[in-house]
């Protein structure tokens, strides 16, 4: 019986970009899951730390910049082919234009009671429950 192979493990990070009492969702525009909406954010690079990678992700799909704060849940996830470990942080845009979409289909900020309105990839769903539980803590 042939040993199996190691599972691969992807390194990202994702950013739950706050404005008062909304929180920035993003729709996938391409890959195995187009269409399925996420937190943005995007792989580690190994010169990285995740809060450096989450910076130039962001940069990199919504033109923005973002003050990164506390780690809320770094999530573990068997996808098919790989696993997902996930470092998830609060952030604020920097300023308050609006992201540009570069890599993703559509954009919605949702307050607490619409979080769960959208097909959330599997991954993100439990972002999602992290963030209702911390709820009252994000609301300062």
């Amino acid at each position: 019986m042939p040993e199996s192979q190691p599972v691969k493990t992807v390194k990202v990070v994702a950013a739950i970009i706050r404005r008062g009492d909304k929180i920035y969702a993003t729709q996938r525009g391409y890959g195995d899951y187009k269409d399925g909406w996420e937190f943005p954010g995007g792989k580690v690079e190994p010169h990285e730390t995740p809060e450096q990678a989450l910076i130039r992700e962001i940069k990199e799909e919504l033109l923005a910049d973002i003050k990164v704060g506390k780690k809320l849940i770094t999530v573990e996830h068997d996808y098919p082919g790989f696993h997902l470990s996930m470092d998830c942080f609060w952030a604020e845009l920097v300023n308050d234009e609006d992201p540009v979409l570069t890599e993703h289909e559509a954009a919605r900020w949702l307050a607490k009671d619409a979080l769960n309105e959208v097909d959330w990839l599997p991954a993100d769903v439990k972002v999602v429950e992290a963030v209702l539980n911390s709820y009252t803590t994000f609301t300062h």
